[in-house]
């Protein structure tokens, strides 16, 4: 393992003013996105898709420091024949993909998940980097519910989170490490915190059981925030407030930086959340975004499958790139949005 090249990958992930899109949404998930925009989920129109969003010159270049890709997409060629993985390396953005193969029910855990994919992964890693990834992304989903989350669901996701990093490190390949503690629910933000804290903690505990080297990885958390359901919805400040805290008290100054999933935030509330968190001074790491819904919405509205609508969906694209990159200095304004408009 060469440390000194995953550590300068992962501080380039996260470098001032620019963040990591997530396209690596799921056949299913894409689907219902599609749906959403009345556009039928064909490879050819992930492609499209996908394609439209890379060859987004301002975006990729400015404000985009790497791309998680779906197994589908990392083997894809553009439509003129160029590997996508090609066109994210010529915008200057890192090409990654996410690994893990989605939840299982957890036995003895009712209503509790685990992420799989371990098996044969060593080999996935191999071809991967053949391809040109240069960092991996797996999701572990811890639940907040009446009896839940159960320590043994942290413990065993924690356990493959770190068990998967050390695999990537082993392959040359930089690991996304995002365990996500959902913000379905009415738990308050407080509730969130604490479940988050013994989350973090034992993510962290399990990547120096397993020697995961902290300077060669990024962590992508959720913000701590209030559960979509709850009544009292925690503002802008206090979000930020306690987010800082809590990634303070949990994440050692070693992780070169940390880019936060939106986890179902709007597309406002994720960059106003963001850009509150950088005006509290100095952190110890470098701080942005690891969006996908929150970067893509937009954009997949304008585009709604039309050959004609490319470039309106690249300017989407790149109004909330942009608007992410200010935020991730703490230099964005809500009146950058109306403008906009």
């Amino acid at each position: 393992m060469n440390l000194t090249e995953l550590n300068g990958i992962a501080t380039a992930m996260v470098a001032p003013g620019k963040g990591i899109l997530a396209a690596d949404e799921s056949s299913g998930t894409i689907k219902k996105r599609f749906d959403a925009i009345g556009v039928e989920s064909t490879e050819e129109n992930r492609r499209d898709y996908r394609e439209m969003l890379f060859r987004s010159r301002d975006a990729m270049s400015q404000y985009i420091s790497g791309v998680i890709l779906y197994d589908e997409t990392i083997w894809q060629d553009a439509k003129d024949g160029t590997p996508l993985v090609k066109l994210i390396e010529q915008s200057g953005a890192i090409p990654g993909i996410k690994v893990d193969e989605g939840t299982q029910a957890l036995p003895m855990c009712p209503g509790e998940t685990v992420t799989v994919g371990l098996d044969k992964l060593a080999e996935r890693l191999k071809k991967y980097y053949e391809r040109g990834a240069r960092f991996a992304k797996w999701r572990a989903v811890i639940d907040i519910g009446s009896d839940i989350p159960s320590m043994t669901a942290i413990s065993v996701n924690a356990h493959a989170l770190a068990r998967y990093a050390a695999l990537c490190q082993a392959a040359q390949i930089v690991p996304i490490v995002e365990p996500e503690v959902l913000m379905d629910g009415d738990h308050d933000i407080d509730r969130c915190y604490e479940v988050t804290q013994r989350v973090l903690n034992k993510t962290f505990q399990e990547l120096r059981v397993q020697r995961v080297a902290l300077e060669g990885m990024v962590l992508k958390p959720n913000m701590a925030i209030s559960g979509k359901k709850c009544a009292k919805q925690a503002s802008v400040e206090e979000v930020a407030e306690k987010t800082i805290r809590l990634l303070k008290a949990c994440v050692p100054a070693a992780v070169p930086g940390i880019a936060f999933l939106s986890g179902g935030q709007s597309d406002e509330e994720a960059t106003a959340h963001l850009n509150a968190m950088h005006r509290l001074g100095p952190l110890p790491w470098g701080l942005t975004f690891s969006y996908g819904r929150a970067l893509q919405a937009a954009p997949q509205k304008a585009w709604s499958g039309k050959a004609e609508n490319v470039a309106a969906g690249q300017r989407a694209f790149s109004h909330r790139a942009r608007m992410n990159g200010l935020a991730s200095k703490g230099e964005w304004q809500s009146s950058l949005e109306k403008k906009a408009a």
